[in-house]
């Protein structure tokens, strides 16, 4: 495909197939190769290099989804050309992204500023990695709405535990549940795996999501259910999800510097009276946790106090009885 061409079609089979049961999918048939390019263009390309920080999604070698982020001075993310992204950071040690960057290898990455409330998205495959970090072939570059961003700014602080004391299990602790509990913001990974297909629509994405504080709520032993709110209708997480239900959650709390890594199983619900409670709500992402990661006070960030997003004046909270 030469340069400046639109992808031909963007959209896989659990795209499309959400894409129908919202009644949207050929207005985003038409839609879809005017807004996703193979290429990065220039104001995404600037985007990217002005960022302290990186959402980034990859794939275990179970096929499990994960979320994680990358930290370092704005710069660290370079766009050489149009068609590369050169990211000096590496993650921290145990963090499944670490094992995850091998040649090949599918990632989604999320440039966001939540001050701006900007982001951009941008899929591909690692090109290339050393000890500096990694560069990324782009596959699909789209732009996203300002919707349900939380406008706070991140700023560096000095004595930072570079060094991550992970700790992983099978469930979520006080500690996990507090911080998912209280959170107005996490980001989702999600992935179509397909073995041995080249397709720009199969890979790796990773998206943001945002609501009141409260808005996930946690039930059970590990059970998280999330509003989904109306949004651009491209329909990628839950696509993904239509035909590999699993996801990884990144929550981070903004104050301490806590990274909490969760893998998940995950399904869709289009209807029931916890959707009809939920003011705003378009559909429910349920979600079972199946692995926890808390990296306490890892992260060399922190935020202010939050704007909330003015979107979420109309959605509701989850009803005491739910």
């Amino acid at each position: 495909m030469t340069t400046g061409d639109a992808v031909a079609s963007p959209w896989h089979e659990g795209e499309r197939a959400m894409q129908r049961l919202a009644g949207v999918r050929e207005h985003m048939d038409a839609l879809g190769p005017r807004v996703i390019r193979d290429y990065m263009p220039e104001q995404h390309r600037s985007f990217f290099a002005q960022l302290p920080f990186l959402i980034v999604g990859s794939l275990d070698a179970e096929l499990q989804p994960w979320a994680s982020v990358l930290a370092a001075p704005p710069g660290f993310a370079q766009s050489p050309d149009e068609h590369h992204l050169r990211i000096d950071a590496r993650p921290l040690a145990g963090d499944p992204l670490a094992s995850a960057l091998v040649p090949g290898a599918p990632l989604g990455l999320l440039g966001i500023e939540p001050h701006t409330r900007r982001r951009n998205r941008m899929n591909g495959v690692v090109e290339q990695v050393d000890a500096r970090g990694f560069s990324v072939e782009v596959q699909q570059s789209f732009g996203n709405c300002p919707k349900y961003i939380q406008a706070r700014e991140p700023l560096f602080v000095k004595g930072a535990d570079a060094v991550a004391s992970a700790r992983r299990s099978d469930r979520m602790d006080s500690v996990a549940r507090r911080i998912v509990s209280q959170a107005d913001t996490f980001f989702i990974a999600t992935a179509h795996p397909a073995a041995g297909d080249a397709a720009a629509s199969h890979g790796v994405d990773v998206s943001h999501r945002g609501g009141r504080s409260g808005f996930v709520r946690l039930t059970g032993e590990g059970t998280l259910t999330v509003p989904d709110f109306v949004g651009n209708s491209f329909f990628n997480t839950l696509g993904n999800i239509a035909v590999h239900p699993r996801a990884g959650l990144l929550f981070i709390d903004f104050e301490t510097g806590d990274l909490l890594q969760l893998g998940v199983t995950a399904e869709t619900i289009w209807d029931g009276p916890d959707l009809e409670g939920f003011a705003g709500a378009q559909r429910l992402l349920r979600m079972q946790v199946v692995s926890a990661l808390h990296m306490p006070a890892v992260l060399p960030l922190r935020w202010g106090r939050a704007d909330m997003s003015p979107f979420l004046a109309p959605t509701g909270r989850w009803l005491e009885a739910a």
